[in-house]
């Protein structure tokens, strides 16, 4: 009886692991790719992350200024290039603004140096954050006293409310003040904020209060 050959199954087995093999390097490569993009994934998180920590630290940092100008007193009847109003970094009326609504003046050094002065900037937590703020009175004339005519003005009903109305008693007219904040941080970073107020009008001729920061 003539003996069978064993030649042909060991070639069939060789190909086989050859196969094996080959499926295994792609499988292989496969999650190698996918670590990496998964890496790539926690460092881009990890990077917004940061970003937006940083940011929210500039934007409290920022803060100081909306308090200080909430407690200047900001007179009527001043040109916004009042040289005695430049500590204050004040305008008596609305100022220009970009399209996303940050007056322009903030935005060039030249522009800010006709509204206020570079020394009353503020320093944030560390040397190389800097603060600078202006303040607008959101009215269309400057040496006009607040009214609903020329500016945006928020009424105060006299204390007692409803039971002084048949006293006719006239609701205390008071502005509409916006401050808005440039936060220039590190890496040539800048943010801006925006607030609004109301108080009490002071006359033309009362002495601004406040100083340069």
């Amino acid at each position: 009886m003539k003996p069978r050959s064993i030649y042909p199954a060991t070639r069939s087995r060789h190909a086989e692991r050859g196969a094996a093999l080959f499926i295994a390097l792609i499988v292989l490569v496969i999650l190698m790719l996918g670590g990496i993009a998964v890496m790539r994934s926690v460092n881009n998180a990890l990077t917004s992350a940061g970003n937006l920590a940083f940011r929210r630290d500039l934007i409290n940092q920022g803060e100081q200024a909306v308090a200080k100008a909430i407690a200047s007193s900001f007179p009527m009847g001043a040109a916004s290039t009042g040289t005695a109003h430049k500590s204050l970094s004040y305008s008596p009326v609305a100022l220009a603004a970009s399209s996303e609504g940050i007056p322009k003046v903030l935005l060039n050094d030249t522009d800010f140096a006709t509204i206020g002065d570079a020394t009353n900037d503020l320093t944030g937590a560390s040397s190389d954050v800097k603060i600078r703020y202006v303040v607008e009175r959101l009215c269309n004339q400057a040496n006009e006293a607040a009214s609903a005519a020329n500016c945006v003005v928020f009424e105060q009903m006299p204390v007692g409310g409803s039971s002084h109305m048949s006293d006719n008693a006239e609701p205390e007219v008071q502005p509409v003040y916006r401050v808005t904040v440039r936060v220039s941080g590190p890496r040539n970073t800048q943010v801006f904020i925006q607030n609004t107020f109301t108080k009490p009008e002071a006359t033309a001729s009362s002495a601004p209060t406040g100083s340069g920061g």
